[in-house]
């Protein structure tokens, strides 16, 4: 809709393609648990490219007015901008990750559309290319994952783990299985943990394939690692008499330069941990209250571990790295839909550093940056929506 695209564009590229996979289901927990948090598809995301951004915009979702937007940030750069790769309907949401010089953006299916074509960019969104995934990327924001060689992961609505070896071939729909979640869960690993679904995939600092889900068994969260084509643990387990008496929900995991962050719910707690392939290093807790299904409304990760959260009522909290303790900001700008980190993880102290809100008001986004520890307006796009166009 917004940037050309290379190679024919994306509905040639995808035209005739057949269904993928079935929607997941679900498994049984073995003790009483908060209910499953519902993670939204906004959130943002760093790489070598800049800083991404993914919002909703338009109008009613019931009448497929609801148009998935991609906006980046350049390194060095104060100023968005659009970059949605055009050719496709993106109701059904978009998914996105970054390698070391591409990014990958995923389409999830929505009215007759049963697969999820792909978008390729190695010149910040500047030009896409399209890609072929004949299946349904999960609807989840960490359903697609790649590494610095460029392998990418993309994990199914059902649960399936797919892999593809390069960019290229996952360009021209050369995937193959790793593994299913249930597959996953009648492993050793799976059985000791008691998996009951998988929500993302990454990569470790071995460069193995991850995935993480949520777990029966009490104060064990379900984070797995591939080696050599065995799944182990990661051998997340969260420490005291409190967290570790309540289930683990992975609700996010991401990569850093030399390790991984995870962001979970723990009863009526959430909280992140890192990994540097040796050991976990958890946080202390974010006090959320009540945890429901809708307690988050975004999450993201940063750079070198930083990550954050949008919370309900306007509450945001970040944390710097591994080691860093949460940092609450200012009641974000109404219409909030996502936030966007900055360039590094350090953060200001009281002031959470130059943390971008992008707040959504139909076809307007606006963006909101906190400045000595207040939001000001820095910038506005107006996006050429087409209501009605996908009706």
């Amino acid at each position: 809709m917004i940037r050309r695209l290379t190679q024919g564009g994306l509905v040639l590229a995808c035209a005739g393609l057949i269904a993928g996979c079935g929607s997941q289901q679900s498994g049984g927990t073995s003790t009483p648990s908060p209910p499953a948090v519902t993670v939204p598809l906004s959130t943002s995301l760093a790489t070598a490219q800049g800083t991404w951004a993914i919002a909703v915009m338009g109008g009613s979702a019931a009448s497929h007015n609801n148009f998935w937007q991609l906006f980046v940030r350049p390194p060095g750069a104060g100023r968005w901008s659009l970059v949605t790769p055009q050719g496709v309907a993106d109701n059904g949401g978009l998914v996105a990750a970054g390698g070391s010089t591409s990014m990958v953006v995923g389409f999830r299916p929505s009215q007759s559309l049963t697969y999820s074509p792909l978008a390729m960019s190695t010149d910040t969104g500047k030009n896409w290319a399209p890609g072929l995934l004949y299946a349904d990327l999960a609807d989840t924001p960490g359903a697609i994952a790649v590494s610095p060689s460029g392998r990418t992961l993309a994990l199914l609505q059902d649960g399936t783990i797919t892999a593809a070896p390069t960019a290229g071939a996952a360009a021209a729909g050369q995937w193959t299985p790793l593994t299913t979640r249930n597959a996953l869960a009648a492993s050793a690993p799976g059985r000791s943990c008691g998996l009951t679904s998988v929500v993302a995939v990454s990569f470790g600092p071995n460069k193995y394939p991850m995935a993480a889900g949520s777990c029966a068994r009490p104060g064990v969260a379900g984070v797995f690692t591939d080696t050599g084509g065995t799944w182990r643990s990661a051998g997340l387990v969260l420490p005291g008499k409190g967290l570790g008496n309540g289930t683990v929900q992975v609700l996010g995991l991401g990569a850093t330069a030399d390790g991984n962050v995870a962001l979970l719910a723990a009863g009526n707690s959430l909280l992140a941990a890192w990994w540097n392939g040796t050991r976990w290093t958890v946080s202390a807790p974010v006090a959320a209250g009540t945890v429901t299904a809708n307690t988050v409304r975004a999450l993201g990760f940063g750079a070198d571990g930083s990550a954050w959260l949008l919370l309900g009522g306007g509450r945001a909290e970040t944390i710097g790295g591994a080691g860093g303790s949460w940092q609450a900001l200012p009641p974000v700008p109404s219409g909030t839909m996502t936030l966007a980190p900055p360039a590094t993880a350090t953060l200001a102290p009281g002031t959470g550093g130059a943390y971008d809100a992008l707040a959504v008001s139909g076809s307007k986004l606006t963006v909101w940056r906190l400045v000595q520890g207040a939001w000001a307006k820095v910038q506005q796009i107006t996006v050429p929506i087409v209501y009605g166009s996908s009706g």
